[in-house]
Formats: C-alpha cells, sequence, structure tokens
C-alpha cells in the first residue's frame, strides 16, 4: 500500500471511527443516566462532542495503526470509559443489561445511518466527492458493525460480558463477573491470535450483507 493510500484510508475512516466509539460511549452514560446513575452525567460525560471522549492512544493511534497495518482489515480502538456507578441504577442487575446494551445500539443506529448515506450517494448524481463519500459510508458501516459485535462477546468487561451477568442467576453471575479483572488480558489474547478475528469478521459480514440488503444496495 503506498503513502498516498494510507493516508487517504485513514483520512476517509477518521471520522466514523471517532463517531463510531465515543458516541458508543455517550450512549452508556445516557442510558445509566435514565436509569438512575447520574455519574457520567455530573462528570460532563453525556456529551456528542467527540473531543469530550476521545483518548489519544485509544482513539486516534491505535486504530490509525491497525487500518494501516491491516490495509483496512482491522479496526480496533477505545474512548475513555463513560463512568458508570451500578450501585445507583434503580434495579441494578437488571438495569445492567440496556446500560451495557446502549452501546452497541448506538453502534447499530450508527451503521444504519451510514447506510442510509451511503444508498443517497449512490443514488444521486456523480460528483467530485461520491467516491470518496461512498468509501467513508462504506467504511462507517463496517467500523460500527465491527465494534457492536466485539462489544457484544460475553467477556467482561465487554458490553457482552454485563449483559451476561444481568441475565445469569446471581451465583453464576457473581462467579462470571469475577473474570472482569483478567478480561482485558484475555481480550488481547485472542486478538493477538487471531481468534477475535476469526469469530468476529464472518458475523461482521453477516450484519453488513443484511445491512446493504435492507437498503437495497447488496
Amino acid at each position: 500500500m503506498n503513502l498516498n493510500a494510507i493516508v487517504e484510508m485513514v483520512t476517509l475512516y477518521a471520522i466514523p471511527m471517532i463517531f463510531a466509539i465515543t458516541l458508543h460511549e455517550a450512549a452508556h452514560g445516557y442510558a445509566a443516566k435514565y436509569f438512575g446513575d447520574y455519574t457520567a452525567y455530573q462528570a460532563g460525560r453525556i456529551s456528542l462532542n467527540p473531543l469530550d471522549h476521545i483518548d489519544p492512544v485509544g482513539t486516534i493511534l491505535v486504530p490509525a495503526l491497525l487500518i494501516v497495518l491491516s490495509a483496512g482489515q482491522l479496526v480496533f480502538g477505545w474512548a475513555k470509559p463513560v463512568p458508570v456507578n451500578f450501585g445507583n441504577l434503580r434495579n441494578p442487575k437488571r438495569d445492567m443489561l440496556w446500560v451495557a446494551a446502549a452501546g452497541p445500539g448506538a453502534n447499530l443506529a450508527m451503521a444504519l445511518l451510514w447506510a442510509l448515506i451511503l444508498k443517497l450517494v449512490v443514488s444521486a448524481p456523480a460528483t467530485y466527492f461520491s467516491t470518496p463519500l461512498q468509501k467513508m459510508a462504506v467504511g462507517g458501516v463496517i467500523i460500527n458493525l465491527g465494534l457492536m459485535v466485539l462489544n457484544l462477546i460475553p467477556i467482561p468487561p465487554l458490553d457482552g460480558g454485563r449483559i451476561a451477568v444481568s441475565l445469569l442467576p446471581n451465583r453464576l453471575a457473581y462467579r462470571f463477573a469475577m473474570i472482569e479483572p483478567y478480561g482485558l488480558i484475555i481480550i488481547v489474547v485472542l486478538l493477538a491470535t487471531r481468534v477475535l478475528g476469526a469469530v468476529i469478521w464472518p458475523l461482521v459480514a453477516v450484519c453488513y450483507d443484511l445491512t446493504l440488503a435492507l437498503f437495497g444496495l447488496s
């Protein structure tokens, strides 16, 4: 991949990536506030301003490096976690599910929005901006679906892990939650051994095809 292609890819994917990660976190904060925890709200983290959520390493450096090194085939990143005190929720175990699901739900909504933008670009008369917008929209769909699927993996502290804790019986939920201190290590090992990619990308591909089909783009 030449330098121009690298610059183009990073530039076109930057906006979808930043909003995918930051709005994911903002959604957690909004859901937590709705269910009774005002921690994120008091910290000023329920915001659509990406600057309130950006982690220089996780939101910018790591995704950019992965996009370049994998030629756009691997995207992974994170924002500053939104603080949530589950003990403040009106029904902590039940409401944890909705707070956790809000992040992937936001990514699904953004994937659909980018697919709509793609539909509009493809349907409109071609202009100088048509090709870049089309590439950005495709990237937006893939990035958001990738983050949605990744975060739904049932490993604490990923959202899927918290959803599992919410759904499991109390005794099993307590034992499962004890994995959380080691969750990031597990995820990194799975990522390094490419097991994570082998699990995620077939699911992302199915979701991508369904999303395009929904908008008549397949």
